[in-house]
């Protein structure tokens, strides 16, 4: 492991001759040679602003290790751990990260329990990783159809960290995408209350978002390779750029995701707009 040293660039960041090093109040600590490659090679000016995480791969992990499923839920923890440290030591603003969609309720239901209980163990080991790094915690989805012992969990979660004032932090929690933009039309219509016929717009349909008063993602990250977005932030994502490795979501590693954020550096945003052309070519 290499350990991060003083010397400031433009960017922000310490280097040394060898590697560089953040130059905020927190660093990212020891870092692997891979990991100071990287490090070298980003413009911490440009990080995104929101990152959304797709973290698929846990069943096929246990499968290749010919463990149970439940294992690879459980070694998915870890990577979670990392992605929300390493994201609030580099100031990004929002982390979202896909737990458990609505869809997941068709799986067996011994999976739903272990995932409902894992969920509240990590809510509760990870609390001073949170208040540490001055983590707020949300979540997305429709609490009411989850069990009482886990809005509880949740509900307390977003109290505790309520006072924080660094990353936001969003667990998607039976969440689907859809159900999302139902639930913000119902809210508009009920604002209403019939008295109001005019047309629905975009901003209004966005504050009414659960994400509301969040930056939309600007990259959205799915690992194990599956090339869909999964019901996943329809609406927010229409910009994102999308970042798929073949990584399984234990496996995802710190490399890795310094990795996606260097690959989003090289991507030309447009927003649909047409990049201006060079000077000699536009005389």
């Amino acid at each position: 492991m290499l350990t991060l040293r003083h010397k400031e660039d433009s960017s922000g960041f310490n280097v040394s001759p060898s590697h560089t090093h953040l130059g905020f109040s927190e660093t990212l600590g020891p870092v692997t040679a891979e990991e100071a490659r990287i490090l070298e090679k980003l413009d911490f000016s440009r990080l995104p602003r929101h990152i959304a995480v797709i973290m698929d791969g846990n069943g096929r992990w246990a499968q290749k290790r010919h463990l149970p499923r439940v294992a690879g839920h459980r070694a998915g923890t870890q990577s979670a751990r990392m992605a929300i440290e390493t994201c609030a030591r580099l100031h990004i603003e929002a982390l979202t990260l896909y737990a458990f969609s609505v869809e997941n309720w068709r799986r067996p239901k011994t999976e739903i329990e272990f995932l409902m209980q894992l969920l509240r163990e990590y809510l509760r080991k990870e609390m001073p990783l949170l208040q540490r790094n001055n983590i707020r915690m949300r979540f997305l989805g429709r609490p009411d159809e989850l069990p009482e012992a886990v809005q509880r969990d949740t509900r307390e979660a977003v109290e505790a960290t309520s006072n924080n004032t660094g990353m936001v932090l969003c667990i998607a929690l039976n969440y689907g995408g859809r159900a999302e933009i139902v639930d913000a039309m119902n809210a508009i219509l009920a604002e209403r209350n019939g008295h109001s016929s005019s047309p629905v717009t975009e901003e209004q349909l966005a504050r009414h978002l659960y994400t509301g008063n969040l930056p939309d993602p600007d990259l959205l990250i799915r690992t194990s390779g599956e090339m869909r977005v999964s019901n996943f932030l329809l609406w927010q994502i229409a910009y994102a750029e999308i970042f798929v490795t073949e990584t399984l979501w234990p496996d995802f590693n710190r490399a890795r995701l310094l990795e996606s954020l260097l690959d989003y550096q090289k991507r030309e945003r447009r927003y649909g707009a047409i990049a201006a052309p060079p000077a000699s070519v536009a005389r």
